[in-house]
């Protein structure tokens, strides 16, 4: 991916689209095309909440946390045993290779849950400014996932982000404390936010 088409990518992300793989080609889509019209976001502030089921696993910390340790591992793992809205991947292969151009030129993140020396989880997105946009995750160790978005918040926080873009809302996410907005909101909040000089690493 050469800059000109690096700038595309990065102008539709910072417009609330995302990346599908199609039969030919790549897609941008938003949150319609998976018949909704509100974006989904994790809060950032105390209306994040953590399951009281998990937080006996938080608690005994069997979990290592990492970023970019294993970009390509998680990436992997998200393509094919990876959650998805439709049960099958859509990390095709030329999806894949533009996440691996957005992580070879610092915008896109890999954070992972380790345990015992190996990737048990993680989650892949794109950090614009002080938004992150999450835009997959998956396991290999139960709960794993969980883990690694319970820390990835605290590290969001920790950093100074603003916004944490998790697009579709589900049952699982809701669990967390993710909640619907307004796509104009949403819009006025990701052009704010990516506009922070806030970085994803040093």
């Amino acid at each position: 991916m050469d800059r000109k088409n690096l700038q595309a990518v990065l102008r539709m992300y910072v417009q609330g689209y995302f990346p599908l793989g199609l039969e030919h080609g790549i897609g941008w889509f938003d949150q319609r095309a998976y018949g909704t019209s509100r974006r989904a976001v994790m809060p950032l502030d105390d209306r994040f909440h953590i399951p009281r089921s998990l937080r006996r696993t938080l608690n005994a910390q069997r979990f290592e946390v990492r970023t970019n340790s294993d970009f390509a591992g998680v990436l992997e793992g998200c393509a094919t045993r990876g959650w998805s809205y439709q049960n099958e991947t859509w990390i095709t292969p030329e999806v894949a290779q533009l996440y691996l151009a957005l992580h070879r030129y610092g915008f896109a993140h890999s954070f992972e849950t380790w345990l015992d020396g190996e990737l048990a989880g993680g989650i892949l997105g794109v950090s614009l400014g002080a938004a992150f946009i999450g835009d997959t995750m998956f396991y290999r160790v139960s709960e794993a996932s969980k883990v690694a978005l319970v820390r990835l918040v605290e590290y969001l926080r920790q950093r100074n982000f603003e916004l944490f873009d998790v697009q579709v809302q589900n049952p699982h996410l809701a669990r967390f404390g993710a909640i619907e907005v307004d796509p104009l909101e949403f819009q006025h909040q990701l052009l704010q936010a990516t506009q922070k000089p806030v970085a994803f690493v040093d």
